[in-house]
């Protein structure tokens, strides 16, 4: 029976207090017999945590009571146990790497498309202005190995620093075409967007909450096989339920 909730979720927005937070959440977490991996940076938050989902839950209203974190968004999933070994907050230099510190998130967001429209565009081959849609897989190759959007395309990454140059190698494939850039849960395909665009790609979007809100509110339309997580399950399907891993073992704690 799955009675262990898991979440995902981020944001962008600047942080000065780093290491007194760090501690805050540590203690918050501990407390309530969280597990999973809490990354702060200058540039915001990135958290995956498992528990009772009353303690999860409450972690979440105690975190969104900082007016910096009210905002941020969970994304849900159930499971039998928890795919976590311990409890990690960590201070960081980014929530995730990039190396361009050009790219500030924190300070502007890129276009987002919802999950429904995204799902409604593929299924007529193209936007509401009648562009081609191209999903862009910002993930590394083994998670994309796991599964992603039908015709996506993948640059084969190790790591998500190797993607600006995947961009500027590719770059003129994209040109009048509506790009829509993805990854686990939201956090690599905003920042990739925000990259995309500065570089001159005209029309790109983020898909807003990546592929695990994807699979919530549309149940994978347009996706095939399952979505890769770090942590124990290793892969989940439309369901957002633990599916039998196929993907490459990788020992990685957040996705680089």
């Amino acid at each position: 029976m799955n009675q262990v909730l898991n979440i995902s979720a981020y944001r962008f927005v600047v942080l000065d207090d780093l290491e007194s937070l760090r501690e805050q959440i540590q203690a918050q977490a501990a407390t309530r017999q969280l597990k999973g991996t809490v990354l702060l940076a200058e540039e915001g938050i990135n958290l995956f945590l498992a528990g009772p989902a009353e303690a999860v839950r409450d972690f979440i209203a105690w975190l969104r009571r900082d007016a910096r974190f009210a905002p941020i968004e969970a994304k849900e999933s159930l499971s039998p146990s928890v795919p976590f070994g311990k409890l990690l907050v960590k201070v960081k230099r980014e929530i995730i790497r990039m190396n361009h510190p050009a790219i500030r998130p924190q300070a502007e967001r890129a276009p987002a498309v919802s999950a429904q429209t995204l799902a409604r565009w593929l299924e007529q081959g193209h936007d509401d202005e009648g562009r081609e849609v191209v999903t862009l897989d910002t993930r590394n190759a083994f998670e994309v190995d796991a599964g992603r959007f039908r015709g996506a395309i993948d640059w084969r990454i190790d790591k998500f620093s190797d993607f600006p140059a995947a961009v500027l190698a590719h770059r003129d494939e994209l040109r009048g075409k509506t790009v829509v850039s993805y990854c686990t849960g939201g956090i690599r395909c905003e920042k990739a967007a925000l990259f995309m665009a500065d570089v001159g790609v005209d029309r790109v979007m983020q898909l807003e909450g990546g592929i695990l809100k994807y699979f919530e509110e549309t149940g994978g339309a347009h996706f095939d096989g399952h979505c890769f997580v770090f942590d124990a399950r290793r892969e989940v399907g439309n369901d957002l339920q633990p599916a039998a891993s196929h993907a490459a073992a990788s020992g990685a704690a957040d996705p680089v």
